[in-house]
């Protein structure tokens, strides 16, 4: 490849890369339904053309930007040094992690909401979308596995169920905060609350995956 390609290669993804950047906030923000081509180009600094002709329509590029998502955070859950921690301590690392992705990336929360809001329609045929599942089933199955090595976690806990009930109990606490700030007049986001909560959030986990809290141990089994 001559260098004046190269360039040429560099700049069209550094492009793509801001579409995508640009996108992703005006997604997150408004929805499919209100984010507009136009607002995206002027936040991306990019023609509007470009965008259709790297992303081919609005509709392909909000699949471009779920997959962009939803791959970042499975693979900064794959970089967790999960192998060298304790079962328990895994456990714990990756609920942080959670917790704390969902914190610092708000906009994920609202890429997810409007994905389902849709019916996850634009993503149903991305094979990105489906692949990223898999190896993070993978990885919360090795630590249960290794707790039910240990002795320390029961038999027969499903990795997907575990991993639905970790993301759940964190997502609807921030997604509903704005009503639940007012039904139970608790300042929900302050560092305090936030402590609290995720406090709570890793007991009721250790709690439900604990051998100690089954009758395991009562029945030798």
């Amino acid at each position: 490849m001559t260098k004046a390609r190269a360039r040429r290669s560099r700049d069209a993804e550094a492009t793509k890369q801001d579409i995508l950047a640009a996108a992703t906030v005006e997604f997150s923000r408004k929805g499919l339904g209100g984010a507009r081509v136009d607002a995206i180009a002027l936040r991306a600094k990019a023609n509007k053309r470009m965008i259709y002709h790297y992303f081919g329509s609005k509709e392909k590029l909000f699949t471009a930007v779920l997959e962009e998502a939803y791959g970042s955070i499975r693979s900064a859950e794959l970089k967790l040094p999960l192998a060298e921690l304790e079962p328990e301590d895994a456990l714990e690392r990756l609920m942080r992690f959670t917790w704390d992705y969902y914190l610092a990336h708000p906009e994920f929360i609202s890429l997810v909401n409007s994905a389902n809001l849709h019916k996850a329609r634009h993503v149903k045929q991305s094979e990105r979308f489906r692949t990223s599942g898999p190896p993070f089933v993978g990885l919360v199955r090795s630590i249960l596995d290794r707790g039910v090595a240990k002795g320390v976690f029961r038999t027969g806990i499903d990795p997907v169920q575990l991993n639905i009930t970790i993301a759940a109990i964190g997502y609807y606490y921030l997604t509903n905060r704005f009503t639940g700030e007012i039904l139970f007049e608790h300042d929900f986001m302050s560092e305090a609350s936030l402590a609290e909560r995720f406090a709570f959030n890793l007991d009721t986990i250790l709690r439900l995956v604990s051998r100690h809290h089954t009758g395991e141990q009562m029945t030798g089994k």
